[in-house]
């Protein structure tokens, strides 16, 4: 695992001071990723000066923003979450500029999530995330905002909700989001929780119409909501600068909230689901009937899909009936439409309906999930090939129609006449990977 301690700082040079060194050594492994959110104060001379080693030796990052204004927490977060992504880290921790870590907390997250990396391939055990729960009158207030994650959790919870532009409760909001999407909320231990304590007015130096009035909670001030998935792509959004390089700008755009496969059946939407995954993207593919009527039906009955939002990519039905829903639902989405030559497609999707010649066909008779998702698509669920070819048809040409004047939103990839990573890669802002693009094909 791969840990980075995600900070942000505007204001609070006199914090750094203090928590950085301490932090640097009491965590001998870990790379620390420090964002100065334009701090008026001597943020950046300091940190030239007193660790030059630890920025010339990688443990230490220092990107710059001109982000100009108050300090936007949530968007501070995010831009340092996903700049520690930037550095290669797969495991992210929340550091406030006034926290202490204590002595091997880097470890004991290293050791937290490997952990659940083995539960979670052996046995099927949820994802956790840590969490820090302050406990008036034994921790220092300021220790809330300690939660850390893996960077796919952070990429499917869509980061910290900007919607919390000030003060506000957007570690609480995390917490609950990143539980709905099926991650485990584990408690940190109080011997790594600790911070500088100081009074409210620095804490709301910047925004003081955000302070709570006596007796009232932050969820009086800013109630909570029932989304899942904030920001829909555009979070952590910024140019920034890296290690006091200001010749050298690095901008960081909106990133896709999801990327869906919406290729009917039986066009190569299993080697796109495998594509998806060596590019690092979190990809599902029918993981059983189940899986997929749970999508059908909540996306229909509710206008989004808790089963869906566990994953990053998505393909194969129900997937593809649903893109006008799922661009609803989801905006700021990328959607593949995977085509092939319809003679081909449709003796592909005759033999898949063959007892002959699909191991699973037998199934559809004793557990009806595929039918419903059979019924759902073509209107049927016996083989006709009139009926298919013309569904098929009219799928292709109700995307193309849909998506005729987003060009940067819908990919259409002819399998037949080869596609593969020259058209996908740039699509999706991936490098294209050594080796060719994978041809998956169902277990016949």
């Amino acid at each position: 695992m791969k840990l980075g301690f995600a900070i942000t700082c505007k204001g609070r040079a006199q914090h750094i001071k203090q928590t950085l060194p301490r932090n640097l050594a009491d965590n001998p492994l870990a790379k620390f990723i420090l964002l100065d959110y334009n701090s008026p104060d001597d943020l950046l001379d300091y940190l030239k000066s007193a660790h030059a080693r630890e920025i010339a030796d990688g443990r230490l990052v220092v990107y710059s923003t001109k982000e100009p204004g108050p300090f936007r927490m949530a968007h501070a977060k995010n831009l340092a979450h996903r700049l520690a992504i930037r550095e290669g880290r797969d495991v992210l921790c929340n550091l406030d500029a006034d926290n202490f870590t204590g002595d091997g907390f880097g470890f004991y997250l290293e050791d937290m999530f490997r952990l659940s990396q083995t539960d979670r391939a052996m046995f099927g055990h949820p994802e956790m995330f840590l969490w820090a729960r302050m406990v008036q009158g034994q921790m220092k207030r300021g220790v809330s905002g300690r939660i850390a994650m893996t960077a796919r959790a952070f990429l499917l919870a869509g980061g910290y909700d900007e919607k919390y532009c000030d003060w506000g409760p957007d570690d609480k909001d995390m917490n609950v989001r990143l539980a709905r999407l099926g991650f485990l909320p584990v408690e940190i231990e109080g011997q790594y929780l600790d911070a500088i304590h100081h009074k409210d007015g620095l804490r709301f130096k910047e925004y003081p119409h955000a302070k709570p009035a006596t007796g009232a909670s932050q969820e009086q001030f800013y109630p909570p909501h029932a989304c899942t998935v904030a920001n829909f792509g555009r979070f952590g959004c910024g140019v920034v600068y890296r290690n006091f390089d200001f010749s050298c700008p690095i901008e960081l755009g909106p990133l896709p909230t999801r990327i869906f496969g919406i290729g009917m059946q039986k066009t190569a939407t299993t080697s796109l689901d495998a594509a998806l995954n060596i590019l690092g993207f979190d990809s599902a593919h029918w993981l059983d009937g189940k899986w997929a009527v749970a999508i059908l039906r909540e996306m229909r009955e509710r206008g989004r899909s808790e089963t869906l939002e566990r994953y990053y990519a998505l393909c194969d039905l129900p997937i593809a009936i649903l893109f006008r829903e799922l661009d609803r639902s989801y905006p700021g989405s990328k959607f593949i439409l995977t085509v092939r030559d319809e003679v081909d497609w449709l003796v592909s999707t005759r033999d898949h309906w063959s007892y002959a010649h699909n191991t699973f066909r037998k199934d559809w008779d004793k557990w009806p999930a595929a039918n419903v998702i059979h019924r759902a698509t073509y209107g049927q669920t016996h083989f006709d090939a009139e009926t298919m070819l013309s569904r098929y048809r009219r799928h292709n040409a109700e995307v193309r129609e849909y998506f005729r004047n987003r060009p940067n939103d819908l990919l259409i990839m002819d399998m037949t006449r080869g596609a593969g990573w020259k058209e996908l890669c740039p699509f999706v802002e991936r490098e294209i990977p050594k080796g060719d693009y994978p041809r998956a094909y169902s277990a016949y």
